[in-house]
């Protein structure tokens, strides 16, 4: 009995192509992103919970019971309060317990003791404390949470001075993660700019620039930045001193950045896009920035999201060494500086909650970056 076989027609590439769907043959580059971005779920994640962080930003005041430099002689080192709805089995609502300082006769130490007899309401969207100053001149006192009336709230400690750590560090966010923003652009505009006119021009140009971009690489970063960080006068004021921190922390990073920028325009001016703009009469400027540059758009964006976290621990370094950031200004990386003192880190270990943001941040930019770079690869 004969037995029918399929005659081997091979791998037609023709049908395959045709199956695809038509909406995926004409999407746009930006569609095309995108859709290999979302697969990306940790990247997506991370920027949608930077998203969100950026957000906030403007009403951190909001978010804090107290404001950042308000301080409490009577509650120093104060530990982390607990939030709660039970008491003794029964519902009454957002609530914490009263904490009173005592002296331990047999270890010579002072220890905060919670009353949980005596549960404190805890108020919510709801007017209290001092007055603070949205986005500078619109005064209010509404904030999400507030301290019980007959008590205080530490939710994950209080400083050396008695200071709310969370609401600290709720304010510090905004400096911490702007710094990052604004050191990105100094050097992506020094490193664009250079890179660029070595790439294009060639010549002297280029050996000036490769030199100069030698120089700057062959500097250690850290000590530099420390350099310059203690070279900040002492009479400036906080916004002067946060613009001047950004600066330095941008003015070392650029190298990288213009070297492969340089790199690729050194290639991309041999293309014939190039060479017909050039015999149309098209200016040098126009040239780099609107034929040369959106081929390159793709890994800047990949480099700058994969930059901003070195910026955030640079900024965090200094700050935690004395040389960055000054009070009454409020960063991470000064709350911090609280922790230089070991012994008072192993009796108060809630000091070093500011490295908590300070990893989620630098994570999270991380993986946005490397999201991004998988699905702006032109090859992949």
């Amino acid at each position: 009995m004969e037995h029918y076989v399929a005659p081997d027609r091979g791998h037609d590439a023709d049908l395959d192509r045709q199956a695809l769907d038509r909406a995926d043959l004409d999407a746009p580059t930006r569609v095309l992103v995108w859709r290999r971005f979302r697969r990306h779920r940790l990247g997506v994640l991370c920027l949608i919970i930077l998203a969100l962080g950026y957000a906030i930003l403007p009403f951190v005041e909001i978010l804090s019971p107290y404001n950042p430099n308000d301080f409490d002689e009577n509650n120093i080192y104060a530990p982390p309060q607990g939030l709660y709805l039970f008491h003794e089995g029964a519902y009454v609502g957002l609530h914490t317990y009263p904490t009173a300082t005592v002296y331990d006769m047999e270890t010579g130490l002072v220890k905060r003791v919670t009353d949980r007899s005596d549960p404190l309401p805890v108020p919510v969207l709801t007017t209290c404390g001092e007055p603070y100053h949205l986005f500078g001149f619109i005064e209010g006192r509404f904030r999400v949470i507030c301290p019980p009336e007959d008590g205080e709230l530490f939710l994950i400690g209080s400083d050396r001075l008695g200071r709310d750590m969370f609401s600290r560090m709720v304010h510090g966010a905004r400096l911490s993660m702007t710094v990052g923003l604004i050191g990105v652009v100094v050097s992506f505009t020094i490193g664009l700019i250079l890179g660029g006119l070595a790439g294009y021009f060639g010549g002297w140009c280029d050996a000036a620039v490769s030199r100069a971009i030698e120089i700057f690489r062959s500097l250690p970063e850290l000590p530099i930045w420390l350099a310059l960080s203690a070279a900040v006068p002492v009479n400036w004021g906080p916004v002067s001193v946060f613009v001047m921190i950004s600066i330095i922390l941008g003015l070392l990073d650029w190298p990288g950045l213009a070297r492969a920028v340089r790199s690729k325009f050194l290639a991309l001016r041999e293309e014939d896009y190039v060479r017909a703009a050039e015999l149309m009469g098209a200016k040098p400027s126009r040239i780099i920035w609107r034929h040369m540059m959106p081929n390159f758009m793709s890994h800047l964006i990949a480099s700058a999201s994969l930059s901003i976290p070195a910026m955030i621990l640079g900024e965090t370094a200094l700050s935690f060494l004395g040389l960055g950031l000054r009070p009454p200004a409020v960063s991470w990386g000064m709350m911090l500086n609280d922790a230089l003192n070991l012994s008072a880190v192993e009796i108060y270990p809630w000091l070093l909650m500011p490295m908590v943001p300070v990893i989620f941040a630098v994570l999270a930019f991380s993986f946005v970056g490397d999201a991004l770079r998988d699905a702006l690869d032109p090859y992949s």
